[in-house]
């Protein structure tokens, strides 16, 4: 899945969520608080945040993998999917050709956390994103199937309309 490993790429790139890098995530988000899964696969994501007390409003994928999952190309959301969420939360695609398309729509709709690789924050194409960066919450690296942990270092981001006057807060690992 990384960079720095020779397993090829799942179709989708279909990495479920594991409980584990939703954790480090949980002290951000507002109690209660009520949310959109616009790339859901199978639910797993849905299912960690919903274990802690989180309300998802809607879930989507363009090939759900689960019950209760509707069918949408989350390039495709809008307002009305959101069904009165406060945020959008998601594990999208890494591939940045479908990734930073994905920032802009959705942190236009609503405050966006995106779990993807930490080095992004290091490159020169984050850098039209950052005026939309409010945190960034390290997590080091996932297990992201058959118990076998990944190459890269991954971080939960959250973008948000732009605004150059605000400083991103960083989040180490806990």
């Amino acid at each position: 899945m990384g960079k720095r490993s020779d397993f090829d790429r799942k179709p989708r790139d279909y990495y479920p969520t594991p409980p584990s890098a939703v954790l480090p995530l949980i002290p951000h988000i507002k109690d209660d608080a009520y949310y959109c899964e616009p790339c859901a696969g199978d639910g797993a994501l849905v299912n960690a945040l919903d274990a802690e007390g989180y309300t998802c409003t809607s879930a989507f994928d363009i090939h759900p993998m689960a019950h209760g999952i509707g069918v949408l190309d989350a390039l495709e959301l809008t307002h009305l999917h959101l069904r009165g969420a406060d945020f959008i939360c998601t594990n999208p695609p890494w591939d940045r050709k479908i990734l930073h398309p994905m920032i802009e729509k959705f942190s236009n709709l609503r405050p966006t956390w995106l779990l993807f690789d930490a080095d992004w924050m290091h490159t020169k194409q984050s850098i039209p994103f950052l005026p939309r960066l409010r945190k960034i919450v390290s997590i080091g690296r996932v297990k992201w199937f058959d118990d076998q942990t990944g190459k890269d270092n991954a971080a939960w981001y959250l973008f948000d309309k732009p605004d150059s006057s605000l400083n991103t807060k960083f989040y180490g690992r806990i």
